[in-house]
């Protein structure tokens, strides 16, 4: 607790400073989301992947795969997840326990399956693959990687939509989604 009041106290007295040293975008992001953050977490992801789960060693590191995971995370993921955070909120704007069960239902029930649905033929598309090799890699992959979607995100969701102010969600997601990261990549890496 005294690490959080002491990260409260330098937020509000050096946004700027604290924001940069937590990979924060340097000026308040208006929907909540911030691009650079996220395609810092998405590259994060990946490196993850290749040397912990893949164990490919910092010789066999694929540098491109990263830089188009971070890509991905600038110019999609953080545009597309901040932009429905800000229309959730919007369509249901309280924190109750109610509300929050119902924007973590909308999240999970609609959101996750038509981000996956999009994110993993986008990553293929990314690595070169054929619309037919993608369209299988999709068949293949999309009900694995929502399942396990489901394990993790829910819970997260529910807890960021009623126990977290809005201004902290995103940290708070960020902090879960470097290891979500590392398995989204390996399951789009995956031939």
């Amino acid at each position: 607790m005294a690490l959080w009041r002491a990260y409260q106290r330098a937020l509000a007295a050096h946004p700027w400073k604290v924001q940069v040293l937590t990979a924060a975008h340097p000026r308040r992001c208006p929907d909540n989301t911030c691009v650079l953050c996220t395609g810092s977490l998405m590259g994060v992801g990946d490196i993850i992947s290749q040397q912990l789960v893949e164990k490919r060693g910092l010789r066999e590191h694929q540098t491109g795969r990263t830089l188009t995971m971070v890509s991905l995370g600038c110019g999609f993921v953080g545009p597309v997840v901040g932009g429905w955070y800000k229309v959730l909120d919007r369509f249901i704007p309280g924190t109750t326990k109610v509300d929050a069960l119902k924007k973590m239902l909308l999240d999970q029930g609609g959101f996750a399956p038509c981000f996956l649905g999009c994110f993993l033929p986008l990553v293929g598309a990314l690595n070169g693959l054929s619309a037919q090799d993608n369209w299988a890699k999709l068949q293949r992959d999309y009900r694995d990687a929502l399942i396990t979607n489901y394990y993790l995100w829910p819970a997260v969701q529910l807890a960021n939509f009623y126990l977290v102010p809005l201004h902290y969600r995103l940290a708070v997601v960020q902090c879960v989604a470097v290891i979500w990261n590392s398995y989204l990549s390996w399951k789009a890496h995956q031939l």
